[in-house]
C-alpha cells in the first residue's frame, strides 16, 4: 500500500491530439455521422424531471435520521447529483436547444445545476471549451493536475486521498493554473444558485441542504460515479490520450463513458454517441477500452505507474486569456436603447457640449 509511484513527471508529447484527424478520417468514410449532429430532445424533459426529483427528496427527508440523510445522499441524491453535472457537460456543448440558442442553453444549464447546490454550470462552460481545444495543452487544459499534485500524492493512500478530495481539486485548480475572469453569467449563476439554497434551507430545512450538498461532495470523490473523471485521460496506455467506458454507469452519467468519441465529435448529443461507435467500429475497437468503474478506481489506487502524473502534455500554442464572453451586456445594452437610456445620454451630452461651447464664445 505505501509503494511510491514510478512517475516523476508527465508523459510529454511533441504530436497534436488524435481527435482532429480520426473526426475527418470518421466523416470521409462515414458522411452519414452528420446525421447523428444536433439536439437531444429528450434531455430538457431527462434534466427536469431529475431536478424535480431532486427537490421532492428534500420534502421527503426534512424530518429524517442523520444517518438516513447521509446514506441517501451517497447512493441515491449523490449518483443523481453526479448525473446532474455530466447533464451540465452536455448541455455545455448545446444539445440541449441547438448551436442557435447558446443563452437557452445556459440558462437550462443552470437549472440542471440547482440540485448540485454549488454554482458550476457557467464556470464548467468557460473552462471545458478550453479543455476540447487544447487537449492536454500546459497551462490551458484544466483537467490536467498541478505540478503539486503530482509531487504529494505518490502512494496509494495519497491517491486513496486524492480521490476523495477531486471536487476540491476540480473547483480550485482552474484558479491556480488559468485564471479568468468572472463573468456576468458567472455571477447569475451564482445568485440564482445561492437563492435556491436559501430557499431549501427556509421551507425543508438543513437536513435537505446537507442531503443535496453531500450528495454532489461525495459522488464526486470515492464514489463508483467519479470512476470517469480517471478513466477518460490517465494513461492506462502511454500511447493512448483519451479511453472510453463502456458500462452499466452510462446509464447514469449520460453516456460521458464515450469519452474518445466524445472527443471526436462534441456535436453528437451523449444520447448517440452509442451509435457513433456501431457506425465506425474500426476506428474504436482497437483503442485501449474500460468496462468497470471499480477496476478503474482500484488500479489507479494500486498500481505504480498510475498517479496524477500519468496524463499526456504539451507545450501551449497560445497564450492564456484573462478576460471572458460576457453574453447578457448584448441583451441589457437592448434593453436600455430600448427604454431610451442612450437617447437621454446623447441629450445630456448636446446639453453640456452646448453649455461649453457658449463659455468658450463669452
Amino acid at each position: 500500500m505505501g509503494q511510491s509511484v514510478s512517475r516523476d513527471d508527465f508523459i510529454w508529447t511533441l504530436t497534436e491530439q488524435p481527435h482532429m484527424s480520426r473526426r475527418e478520417a470518421i466523416v470521409k468514410k462515414y458522411p452519414e455521422v452528420k446525421q447523428l449532429f444536433g439536439v437531444d430532445p429528450s434531455l430538457k424533459y431527462v434534466v427536469s424531471s431529475m431536478v424535480l426529483f431532486q427537490i421532492f427528496m428534500c420534502w421527503m427527508l426534512q424530518d429524517a435520521d442523520w444517518i438516513l440523510i447521509l446514506l441517501e445522499a451517497y447512493f441515491c441524491g449523490g449518483i443523481i447529483n453526479h448525473a446532474m453535472t455530466l447533464a451540465i457537460h452536455d448541455i455545455s456543448h448545446n444539445t440541449a436547444f441547438g448551436n442557435k440558442h447558446p443563452l437557452k442553453n445556459r440558462f437550462f444549464g443552470m437549472w440542471a445545476n440547482l440540485p448540485i447546490a454549488v454554482p458550476i454550470s457557467i464556470s464548467f462552460k468557460k473552462y471545458h471549451v478550453e479543455h476540447h481545444r487544447y487537449l492536454g495543452e500546459d497551462g490551458l487544459d484544466t483537467d490536467v493536475p498541478t505540478a503539486f499534485e503530482a509531487e504529494f500524492f505518490t502512494t496509494s493512500p495519497k491517491k486513496l486521498l486524492w480521490l476523495a478530495l477531486q471536487p476540491f481539486f476540480y473547483a480550485f485548480r482552474p484558479l491556480i493554473i488559468y485564471k479568468k475572469a468572472p463573468t456576468d453569467m458567472e455571477i447569475l449563476n451564482a445568485v440564482i444558485q445561492i437563492s435556491f439554497d436559501l430557499g431549501i434551507l427556509y421551507f425543508f430545512g438543513l437536513k435537505s441542504l446537507i442531503y443535496l450538498f453531500f450528495g454532489t461532495i461525495i459522488s464526486m470523490g470515492l464514489h463508483p460515479s467519479a470512476g470517469h473523471f480517471i478513466s477518460e485521460h490517465y494513461a492506462f496506455k502511454e500511447d493512448q490520450e483519451t479511453f472510453s467506458y463502456y458500462g452499466l454507469w452510462n446509464l447514469c452519467t449520460f453516456n460521458v463513458g464515450y469519452h474518445v468519441e466524445h472527443h471526436d465529435f462534441p456535436y453528437i448529443p451523449g444520447r448517440d454517441l452509442p451509435k457513433l461507435k456501431a457506425l465506425a467500429p474500426d476506428f474504436y475497437d482497437n483503442l485501449h477500452q474500460h468496462t468497470s468503474m471499480m477496476n478503474i478506481l482500484t488500479e489507479f489506487v494500486m498500481n505504480p505507474a498510475m498517479g496524477p502524473y500519468a496524463r499526456l502534455k504539451r507545450k501551449p500554442r497560445v497564450d492564456q486569456e484573462f478576460y471572458g464572453n460576457y453574453q447578457l451586456f448584448e441583451y441589457v445594452e437592448g434593453f436600455l436603447h430600448h427604454i431610451g437610456v442612450y437617447r437621454l445620454q446623447k441629450f445630456a451630452g448636446n446639453v453640456f457640449d452646448l453649455n461649453n461651447n457658449e463659455k468658450k464664445l463669452n
